[in-house]
């Protein structure tokens, strides 16, 4: 007889359950086989990916794999795509202005770093690729959500503590400035997410219009003041609009 399964295992032996209806087990049986689990465990893992999405479940037809792994991977293949467009448009950016380049998305209620160029100046910008940052703190964070709204503004800004954020923080001054990015397209890190470290950044949109990515321009304040982040802004903007069109925008 098998084992109880908890923690880490259950969730091993969901994904055996996974890899198995995809192997073309479709019935208990067949899947307490390929585990080698009782019909007991292996019906309540079954039964929790079906509610979950990952399985779906026929009479008589048996189980087969479900519509969340589908638009898992048309996510994924967004999110491949765009860092694939991206990166030649933002090397280009990267040797013209020197500074770091990020490119990221919003994974949940973050702000993930899908890509890292470094700059030529000798600065360090601590980020990580496959590192997620507050979006509220960070410019690319802000560039991800300018389409959503205030409502939407505010319950990001509850999300995460940056390190060691400048100026204090303070809502209503973080949503005056979300209003003013929202209509210029463009968005500012002064300092929020890291002392003496600025950006500028802005949205990415697929072909229905939707920000799907942001990218952002980084470099410590000796070399971005208010003046060059203003004077950065249009050649932000017409990359992240390129990239854009690349992935089939049209506007």
């Amino acid at each position: 007889m098998s084992k109880p399964v908890s923690g880490s295992q259950t969730l091993l032996r969901g994904l055996d359950v996974l890899d198995a209806v995809a192997a073309g087990a479709s019935d208990l049986p067949s899947l307490s086989a390929a585990l080698g689990t009782t019909r007991s465990t292996t019906h309540r893992l079954a039964a929790a990916l079906v509610e979950r999405r990952f399985l779906t479940f026929v009479p008589r037809e048996g189980y087969r794999l479900g519509p969340k792994l589908m638009e898992l991977g048309f996510r994924a293949q967004a999110t491949m795509a765009v860092a694939q467009v991206a990166r030649p448009h933002l090397e280009r950016l990267s040797e013209t202005c020197e500074d770091t380049i990020h490119l990221g998305v919003l994974d949940g209620e973050w702000a993930l770093y899908l890509d890292k160029i470094p700059g030529r100046r000798r600065v360090e910008i601590s980020s990580r690729v496959g590192e997620r940052q507050p979006v509220w703190s960070t410019g690319l964070g802000k560039a991800l959500i300018l389409d959503l709204g205030e409502a939407r503004w505010r319950d990001f800004y509850r999300v995460g503590e940056a390190r060691g954020a400048h100026p204090p923080r303070d809502l209503d001054t973080w949503l005056t400035r979300m209003r003013d990015y929202a209509e210029r397209g463009i968005a500012f890190d002064h300092e929020e997410n890291e002392p003496e470290v600025r950006c500028v950044a802005a949205p990415i949109r697929d072909a229905s219009g939707a920000i799907v990515a942001g990218l952002s321009v980084s470099s410590t304040a000796q070399y971005m003041d208010a003046g060059r982040m203003e004077h950065l802004t249009g050649e932000v903007r017409a990359t992240a609009r390129t990239i854009s069109r690349a992935l089939g925008w049209s506007g």
